[in-house]
């Protein structure tokens, strides 16, 4: 996939069956409007039906929003840029992830889509569960554990919508940089999109030597037709 043209407009057909194809899309607030009230509620379960404490609830959650930036720098480095050797594992890349590097200003394709996601969420808040009761004799934790997850994926999938679709604010431009090399130059680097720091633990921030152009950060979100890698 890193070979390919790169467009700014249109969007990959991933299925050839309509149904399955429209359940590969979704918009934002259909994500924030399945896991917001889910998590919000379950840490309201927390604190009132299981009698968690507001500071182990605060402590955990921030905990497992951290653990997300982990696992968020790992699938994208491993699974997503996975090498597959064959044509069933480039299928499963491509849907995965390869469509997204040849169209990624794709606005439905940013987020997960709801099917899938849930699918992905049951089998996550059951292996929480599990892991808690290994350790804590109790899979309550995972009331706590699976909000704070989710939430950083939220705060991840959103950041990603945004430099995809939005110029980037003055604060926050290494990001976008870091994000349009990896598009553009670096796809083996610049794995992290929410934050830099697993990159920069594991040696793969992309060159620091390497400068864009205001112009070329601005095209990742504004910019149409087909572009190539940067030389």
């Amino acid at each position: 996939m890193d070979s390919k043209n790169i467009s700014n407009t249109g969007q990959a057909r991933i299925f050839k069956n309509g149904f399955l194809e429209s359940l590969s899309k979704t918009r934002p607030w259909v994500i924030y409007t399945i896991y917001v009230p889910l998590c919000s509620y379950m840490l309201y379960h927390s604190y009132a039906y299981l009698n968690f404490s507001p500071g182990l609830i605060a402590g955990l959650f921030f905990i497992a929003m951290l653990s997300w930036t982990l696992f968020e720098y790992a699938v994208h480095r491993y699974l997503f840029h996975w090498v597959a050797e064959t044509e069933r594992g480039k299928r499963l890349v491509y849907i995965f992830h390869g469509n997204h590097h040849e169209y990624p200003k794709d606005k439905e394709r940013l987020f997960m889509p709801p099917v899938p996601s849930l699918m992905i969420g049951v089998l996550v808040f059951t292996l929480f569960s599990g892991l808690s009761f290994l350790f804590a004799g109790t899979g309550n934790y995972a009331f706590i554990y699976f909000p704070g997850f989710v939430i950083g994926y939220l705060v991840y999938v959103s950041m990603h919508y945004a430099i995809h679709t939005m110029a980037p604010p003055k604060a926050m431009k290494g990001l976008w940089r870091n994000h349009y090399l990896h598009h553009y130059k670096y796809p083996e680097k610049g794995f992290g999109v929410s934050t830099p720091i697993w990159d920069k633990v594991f040696g793969t921030s992309p060159e620091p030597e390497t400068k864009v152009p205001e112009s070329k950060i601005k095209e990742l979100v504004s910019g149409s037709g087909v572009h190539q890698k940067i030389a």
